[in-house]
């Protein structure tokens, strides 16, 4: 279990796929993460196993984002392969509910520590459509750098990066 401040993580099991595919269905949501192509029913079954499986193969992975004054679901978070890539991106969403609450950043700020501390990965990379002003803020509140726009996930993505080295001079 990883946690910060306010959030616990856990790994996806077969049984939060129903939880995923309800917030992911929320337009507002699932516009920036591939809309009701890639966050349909099919897709997010899929889709979780490969949660699952990073666990396996890398340590670590998606997980659900947990409110630890309630106890709620609110989101997702992790680190995990970025689809046709050998990097390791981090990866936050959550219901519209917490928006604007600097969730997005604890959550990315605990994965990028676990991944730098205890995965001992080097660079950590993430991706978010170009317009998504929100996501490319906390990537940059975050110290990454951008480095490029280029296709991901179907879109027009923003690609930002940063080493172990940049991450832990920012603390």
């Amino acid at each position: 279990m990883i946690e910060s401040e306010r959030l616990l993580f856990r790994p996806f099991t077969l049984d939060d796929l129903p939880m995923l595919i309800e917030q992911r269905s929320d337009p507002e949501v699932n516009v920036f993460l591939g809309g009701t192509k890639l966050q349909n029913p099919e897709a997010l079954a899929k889709r979780i196993r490969f949660y699952m499986s990073c666990y396996d193969t890398h340590g670590f992975g998606m997980s659900p984002m947990i409110w630890k004054p309630t106890g709620e679901v609110i989101g997702s978070a992790g680190l995990q392969p970025l689809d046709g890539t050998d990097e390791i991106e981090v990866v936050y969403s959550m219901i519209k509910k917490y928006w604007g609450k600097g969730i997005g950043t604890e959550a990315a700020r605990v994965w990028m520590d676990h991944g730098f501390n205890q995965a001992g990965l080097d660079r950590i990379v993430a991706v978010a459509h170009t317009e998504n002003r929100a996501s490319r803020r906390i990537m940059e509140k975050l110290g990454m750098t951008y480095e490029k726009t280029e296709l991901h996930y179907g879109a027009e993505c923003a690609f930002y990066a940063i080493s172990k080295k940049e991450f832990l001079s920012t603390r």
